[in-house]
């Protein structure tokens, strides 16, 4: 990781989380090979970028395709020394808004939504991490971080398919760890809590609002309030380029949520 031109793959990068990760890593003088489904949004993060160390280029695209990882993997390496992969891409509790029973309880929800959250939020870390891996081990370096959730950390009683598929990506991420160490490749995982972003707007703008009530905001999180993106985002380049001799962690970032 140590090119003069080093460049990062960021999924779900044109807002929140994602967004804030892409600018985290062109601050420090990453490319940025910023993906989502719209390219109004990943232009918004690379007119933020301007002015920044490295530049944001937007590639969009179904990263629960494969031939959406195969492409985002080939800019990557045609755009430098590929280095790391941040898997931020997926769905939570704004898409049960546009597709009521999508976050559901697994009695509630149908065999449709359960593969399409799958395929969102599990199948593109596979893909990506499947193109990276080919390349990385080669090399023999690079960075994987995936992004997961408090939710996959423990049962949740609703949006059952969501937190499987977050679990799904911790045991993932472990497992690519003890095989792909060896290969100079670290893989490890970033647990947010509740987080302001668009995707959990629809509870912060409604009377849902847990940090709305001093008796529950404590309850949600143990610091009071909802976190920022930019301090997930800290964490996620911490485990990228910092943190040089974790590999298979799990860094929860949520105030204290799941202690």
């Amino acid at each position: 990781m140590s090119g003069t031109n080093r460049v990062v793959v960021v999924t779900g990068a044109g807002t929140g989380i994602g967004r804030a990760a892409a600018l985290r890593f062109a601050g420090e003088g990453f490319t940025v090979i910023a993906s989502g489904r719209r390219l109004d949004k990943l232009e918004e993060t690379a007119r933020a970028a301007l002015g920044l160390a490295g530049p944001v280029l937007p590639v969009t695209g179904d990263v629960g395709l494969e031939d959406t990882a195969a492409e985002i993997t080939r800019r990557a390496r045609e755009a430098g020394d590929y280095c790391c992969l941040v898997n931020n891409a997926g769905v939570g509790w704004s898409y049960g808004v546009a597709d009521p029973g999508a976050m559901s309880g697994l009695r509630e929800t149908s065999p449709e939504q359960w593969r399409e959250v799958l395929r969102i939020n599990l199948d593109s870390v596979y893909f990506l991490c499947h193109e990276a891996l080919q390349y990385f081990c080669a090399e023999g370096t690079g960075s994987i971080v995936n992004v997961s959730s408090g939710g996959g950390l423990r049962g949740m009683e609703d949006a059952h398919t969501y937190a499987t598929s977050k679990a799904a990506v911790i045991n993932l991420t472990r497992s690519l760890a003890r095989a792909y160490g060896r290969d100079g490749v670290r893989s490890n995982v970033v647990a947010p809590g509740f987080v302001e972003t668009d995707m959990v707007s629809p509870v912060l703008d409604s009377e849902l609002n847990p940090f709305a009530n001093e008796e529950t905001r404590y309850q949600v999180s143990p610091l009071g309030r909802p976190g920022r993106p930019e301090e997930v985002a800290d964490a996620i380049y911490f485990l990228a380029v910092e943190a040089t001799y974790c590999n298979g962690a799990v860094l929860s970032v949520d105030g204290g949520s799941v202690a």
